[in-house]
Parts: C-alpha cells; structure tokens; sequence
C-alpha cells in the first residue's frame, strides 16, 4: 500500500518538471521508467499521471500512453482570455484583504519585472509577474479560486519565453499598468473598476500577441 504523502511526491516532482519544461511538449511519460528513477512503485507514478491528465497536463493515447500535451499559440490566447475573466473577480474580491506589506511587496515584485525587461531576463520576467499577482490573488478568501487560476497560469505560462520574444514591448506597458492597479487597490475604488482594470490588463496581452501574429502571418 502506498502512502499518501509518496502520492503527493511523485505527482509534484512530475509537475514540477512539466512547469520547469523538463519534460517537453510531447515527452513521453514511461511510468517504469520513472518508478525506477524515483525509486518508487508504479502505483504512485500512474496516479500522479492520471492526475495530471485529469488537470490538462497530460495526454493519453491509447497504444502510446501517455505524454504532456502539447500547448499551441491559439490555446495560449484562448486560455489567458480564461484567465483575464476569472483573474479580474479575484483581483477585485482580494482587495479587501490586502495589507501594507503587501502592497510594499507588490511594488517590489514590479521593480524586479522592471529589471528583468532591461536584462532582457524572460524566466525573472514571468517570475516577477507571477509573484506580483500571484501576491494578490492569495488574498482572495475563495480557496477553489485560487488554486484554479493559479494552475491555468502555470500551464499557460509554459510558453512564457516564445510570447515574450513575440512582444517583448509588452512587458514595458505591462510594469506600467501594474503601478496603476496597484494605486487603484490602494485607493480602496470600488470593486468593479478593479475588476474591470485587472481583467483588460490581460486582455491588452492576448490582443498585441494576436495583433503581431496576424502582421506576422499577412508579411
């Protein structure tokens, strides 16, 4: 019998390398192979997989087994949309509950997304963003909430270096919208202009990655 905690494990050092990029889009995931690796059974590496996949992370293909499943440009776009909406009521149902750390830390969080742009950084870019909202949406009192956007993000934040390279001036704009969502929480403004502002942050990304890729596709 194995035990919970040897569950819990196996499942997050398979995500884990899934998020790292470790395992790539497409790699194939031999359960004895990886049982042997982390010197565990089987058992716990075949619930982990069926796990993953039940998240969206994996892939099973009959004959084949199973695999992560790739994320294409247009399932980025489709996604981020996701998560603008659902980030937006989570960003206006935290503002309550944020402190004055919390919004020293936020600023700080920018300033190291600021540094990361002029050092043309992308893994310390997506770190900051991640950080700066992810700051936020801790503070949301709705746990199921939380947890799933947090996990939208991560998956989506796969393709983080391929988006960056696409429209490296974004991030410039989107350090600048952060400064003014932070006064906005700041100010206490009510809960649907947070909603509202946080929600079209996102937005504006996936509409200049979708601009470029069309002037791109049209060259």
């Amino acid at each position: 019998m194995i035990t919970a905690s040897k569950q819990e494990w196996t499942y997050s050092v398979l995500r884990g390398r899934i998020v790292n990029g470790t395992y790539a889009e497409g790699h194939r995931l031999v359960i004895d192979a990886i049982a042997r690796e982390l010197e565990v059974s089987p058992m716990p590496v075949r619930e982990a997989i069926r796990r993953l996949e039940a998240e969206g992370w994996v892939h099973y293909e009959r004959n084949h087994g199973a695999s992560v499943r790739p994320l294409d440009d247009d399932t980025w776009a489709e996604g981020m949309t996701a998560v603008a909406v659902l980030d937006g009521y989570v960003t206006s149902v935290a503002a309550p509950h944020l402190t004055a750390a919390d919004y020293k830390a936020l600023r700080k969080s920018n300033e190291r997304m600021r540094t990361a742009l002029e050092d043309l950084d992308v893994m310390q870019v997506s770190e900051a963003n991640l950080e700066l909202h992810g700051r936020i949406q801790d503070r949301c009192p709705n746990s199921y909430l939380r947890l799933h956007l947090r996990s939208m993000q991560e998956r989506l934040n796969t393709l983080r270096g391929r988006i960056f390279m696409f429209i490296p001036g974004r991030g410039r704009d989107s350090t600048d919208e952060h400064d003014e969502l932070i006064e906005l929480l700041e100010s206490g403004a009510p809960a649907a202009d947070v909603e509202s502002f946080a929600r079209e942050h996102t937005l504006k990304t996936v509409a200049v990655y979708l601009e470029r890729r069309a002037e791109a596709e049209s060259a």
